[in-house]
């Protein structure tokens, strides 16, 4: 790719971004969008991505430009891929790190051949409540701007598939996961379900998008090392 030339992004380009923390996937896309205007001197160019990653999570997020937008909703339905750190034996209402532990529970009967029982039982087709603190829309407005107001929010389940799980590594009360899915499962969902099935509690401590259908991670560029090759930086 020649990344110092306008028609490059204008015409349609697909970049594999390896998104960092605490950046939101809009923050990415407006920061390509900022710097091809900025340095390659586009007045106006479409920029999108192609399926959410929260600002706690790493990983691999695509981002089309130009006429490749019309890609987007295509990617947006293929398998993702993950690794997903799970802290047994406490909860958060937002399921992750974003919110403090609001209950604990004993975890100390929680053993390595349970879960591996409890991840093959969950693998496959299932309903899944989304959680509070996410980007569903209720009402005109993101389940999370609401959560975060401490207003009720009612979310409906919807149909995802879980279509392999493994363990990575298991340290109680840490459990570090694999997890193969379809489009719209939540992990952090996932963790909480995890922890109430093996009677404890559980939330999402770290997660890193490995995978979108067949493009992985290692393929990806930093955000940072993108700028820094249409010099930016």
């Amino acid at each position: 790719m020649d990344y110092h030339l306008p028609e490059t992004y204008l015409d349609g380009t697909v970049l594999l971004i390896d998104k960092p923390l605490e950046w939101t996937s809009f923050d990415v896309v407006n920061k390509i969008r900022k710097s091809l205007r900025k340095h390659l001197g586009i007045q106006k160019i479409k920029v999108g991505h192609a399926g959410t990653l929260d600002p706690l999570a790493t990983g691999l997020v695509i981002v089309c430009t130009g006429k490749a937008t019309k890609q987007i909703s295509q990617f947006q339905d293929l398998d993702k891929g993950y690794h997903a750190t799970i802290r047994l034996g406490a909860t958060t209402p937002s399921y992750d790190l974003e919110t403090e532990v609001d209950v604990s529970y004993s975890w100390e009967h929680i053993t390595r051949p349970m879960v591996e029982k409890l991840l093959e039982e969950f693998t496959g087709d299932m309903k899944q409540l989304p959680p509070l603190f996410s980007a569903k829309s209720v009402a005109g407005k993101r389940a999370y701007e609401l959560a975060r107001k401490g207003k009720n929010v009612e979310l409906k389940p919807h149909r995802i598939q879980i279509h392999n799980m493994e363990i990575l590594s298991f340290d109680p009360p840490d459990l570090s996961i694999m997890v193969t899915c379809s489009k719209g499962t939540y992990i952090r969902s996932l963790a909480r379900d995890i922890g109430t099935a093996l009677g404890s509690g559980a939330h999402l401590t770290g997660l890193r998008r490995t995978r979108i259908g067949s493009y992985p991670v290692e393929d990806a560029i930093s955000l940072e090392n993108f700028i820094k090759k249409i010099k930016l930086l």
